[in-house]
């Protein structure tokens, strides 16, 4: 099979993507940026990612050393409640999700805030919900 839909990959591997994502992002790295450094293409790092690819323990400890971050950081390792850090990586991971939580920290405490929230959160309703 030459590629797996998302929805057929393993559990482990999304998770390790998405923290593969999560960390890249939080450091400022660009998929390509992080291909380079790991020497190979971004759009394997795009696979790893998405938990389409597997990643082998070698080229694991390369991302991970790229990113200045244990290998068991990558699997939840650091902290036995990572079901939770798992969902919020995978949050995060959603395009413009990391920038939006930047500009959100930047606004004042209180009603702009929540503003906001509401705001955006009416954006995600669907009529008839």
């Amino acid at each position: 099979m030459a590629g797996k839909p998302e929805a057929l990959a393993d559990p482990v591997d999304i998770a390790v993507g998405a923290r593969i994502r999560l960390l890249r992002k939080v450091r400022g790295l660009s998929q390509q940026a992080l291909a380079e450094a790991a020497g190979v293409t971004f759009q394997q790092i795009q696979k790893y990612e998405l938990g389409a690819n597997r990643v082998s323990a070698s080229m694991l400890s390369r991302i991970a050393r790229t990113l200045d971050a244990p290998v068991s950081e990558m699997f939840g390792e650091a902290n036995p409640n990572s079901g939770a850090i798992d969902e919020v990586a995978a949050l995060l991971g959603e395009p413009g999700a990391l920038e939006l939580l930047r500009a959100y920290s930047n606004l004042p405490k209180g009603p702009p805030r929540s503003a906001l929230v509401d705001f955006v959160r009416t954006l995600g309703d669907k009529p008839g919900r």
